[in-house]
């Protein structure tokens, strides 16, 4: 299977702080990967600068085989899309959230409307088309997010804990949810938690980062067991 993303060699240094170190790292297409370990481990860190929205301070990443570079990282960037904790919406409709997103990267106006359309259905949030971001609850607000980012069509997907500030019937829905989509529609994506249990929802292959390095990785049942293999398995969520 094709690379879409790769990292060789990458480190990243703030304030004379090593935050990562990675010898190598591959996504493929067509997989979701985990991104799991401790708070302070490096794993947003590493996210970003994936996304190609923090420039590493040395090494190289490459976009289906095309290095990255400052003459091209915006053109690359937006065939990204990104979801974070919080859902950063604009302070105006639903709606006019996913359109604007679509039409700043020249989509036409009829096909925004159209997968403004699909997706708020798809996420089952039609019917708050209208309302106004400040006016949605946590889970919706996480659901306007993500139907934003599938809407974009990206070519690769980054998850930023989507699932960390949302209460646990919430939480459960949307793991459930995006898991089928992610599979159905057969989206690249790279997912950090600190959550294992969120795990095997989404993903089929994990990496585990502890102080700036990649120090286990490999399928969900290699690194976390095959307790963990099981997408039903809920004995790990609290009742």
């Amino acid at each position: 299977m094709n690379s879409v993303l790769a990292a060789k060699d990458l480190r990243l240094v703030l304030k004379g702080r090593t935050i990562f170190t990675i010898e190598e790292l591959t996504l493929r297409g067509g997989e979701v990967m985990a991104l799991v370990g401790p708070n302070g481990a490096g794993k947003s860190s590493l996210l970003l600068t994936l996304a190609l929205l923090r420039t590493p301070t040395h090494g190289t990443i490459l976009f289906k085989g095309q290095t990255v570079t400052k003459n091209n990282v915006l053109a690359l960037r937006r065939r990204m899309a990104l979801v974070f904790q919080e859902a950063l919406l604009l302070d105006t409709t639903v709606s006019r959230n996913i359109t604007i997103a679509l039409r700043i990267r020249g989509i036409s106006r009829s096909e925004a409307a159209a997968r403004t359309e699909r997706w708020l259905e798809r996420f089952g949030i039609i019917h708050l088309a209208r309302r106004r971001a400040g006016q949605l609850s946590g889970g919706e607000a996480q659901r306007a997010g993500l139907a934003r980012a599938f809407a974009l069509e990206p070519e690769v997907l980054f998850l930023d804990e989507p699932f960390a500030s949302l209460d646990y019937p919430t939480r459960k829905a949307l793991l459930s949810e995006l898991g089928g989509i992610l599979q159905e529609m057969g989206t690249t994506a790279l997912f950090v938690t600190h959550d294992p249990t969120e795990i095997p929802w989404l993903a089929t292959r994990v990496g585990v980062l502890h102080t700036g390095r990649i120090i286990k990785s490999g399928s969900v049942r290699e690194v976390l067991g095959s307790g963990f293999q099981d997408r039903r398995e809920l004995s790990l969520w609290p009742d």
